[in-house]
């Protein structure tokens, strides 16, 4: 492994999945920040792709609040120095505790400090704990700073406790846990322009691999999107009306004309409209989606955006 150019100082270091930068995980991120300025080491945070799990115990590995790209995304806007992504192979898998610090943290990474979170194992058979670091750190030069679980409303925030959130369509809780909204991003791909013909033009949204999305419904949505920011509403499942079985992701913009094939979008889920149902004909989808319309316009002012109440230690 080739060793970074991180300069004498050295450089303060965390390391994990980070699977959606969640406000836990900027709780790390904080204390690194206010290290690195105060000593002018380097922040690094080494993160894995693809999930450990996907590796080491496929049928445990999680559904994704991330992509590998949203995870990117989400940590361009944290005060990071470095985002260094170790490839998780079978290779990885094999290392001791005591081989992944030697070789990627410190000797990769020139680590003189580690912040983890409160419950952070790793190495092989996870058998890298607190207090194996701590006695590294004596021989090998850095120090070690555990970092308290945080907590919103009482509840403790983690990966965890945000993917049940997420599948149970409770996206309000998810999104106080997640400092944000709940969101996927996508390539617009082509569809069959069905909508247009009904007055409801979609974009066609091709599903990320392993992306955890709530349950499938009609849904109130916010769109980034190249061309700027839209309210809308999304069909997230099948299409019975028309008799397609196909797990699909449907998003029709308030006030946008053109379209956006090719190009990628960013959609959050706002608020749950209703379940997906078959119709009896073109006549009663269309009026359905224009009450739709103005149920999800409804929403979508009436959603609030404070999602940065403070965090608390557990």
């Amino acid at each position: 492994m080739n060793r970074l150019a991180l300069g004498e100082a050295g450089s303060i270091v965390t390391v994990g999945t980070f699977d959606g930068v969640h406000r836990g995980h900027r709780a790390v991120l904080d204390v690194m920040a206010r290290d690195a300025q105060a000593t002018g080491r380097q922040s690094v945070l080494a993160c894995f792709e693809p999930h450990p799990l996907a590796v080491v115990n496929p049928a445990a590995a999680p559904a994704r609040l991330t992509t590998a790209a949203e995870r990117l995304a989400a940590l361009a806007c944290c005060a990071l120095d470095r985002v260094l992504v170790l490839g998780f192979e079978a290779a990885m898998a094999r290392l001791e505790a005591e081989e992944f610090v030697e070789q990627v943290l410190v000797g990769q990474c020139a680590m003189r400090r580690l912040v983890i979170g409160h419950d952070h194992r790793f190495g092989r058979g996870r058998r890298g704990d607190v207090a194996l670091l701590r006695t590294m750190g004596t021989s090998l030069g850095f120090t070690v700073d555990v970092v308290p679980a945080v907590a919103s409303d009482g509840q403790s925030v983690s990966s965890t406790a945000i993917r049940r959130a997420v599948a149970g369509g409770d996206l309000d809780t998810a999104a106080r846990l997640l400092g944000r909204r709940y969101t996927v991003s996508a390539m617009v791909e082509a569809g069959e322009r069905r909508g247009r013909t009904i007055g409801f033009p979609t974009l066609n949204l091709g599903i990320p691999e392993r992306k955890l999305l709530p349950p499938d419904g009609v849904w109130a949505v916010r769109v980034e999107t190249p061309a700027g920011r839209f309210g809308g509403m999304m069909n997230q499942g099948h299409r019975p009306t028309f008799g397609d079985g196909r797990r699909l992701l449907e998003v029709h913009l308030f006030g946008f004309e053109g379209d956006l094939y090719d190009r990628h979008v960013r959609v959050e889920w706002v608020a749950p409209l209703r379940a997906i149902r078959r119709f009896d004909g073109v006549a009663a989808l269309r009026q359905q989606l224009e009450q739709d319309g103005t149920r999800a316009r409804a929403a979508l002012a009436a959603a609030t955006t404070d999602l940065d109440a403070p965090l608390a230690p557990e």
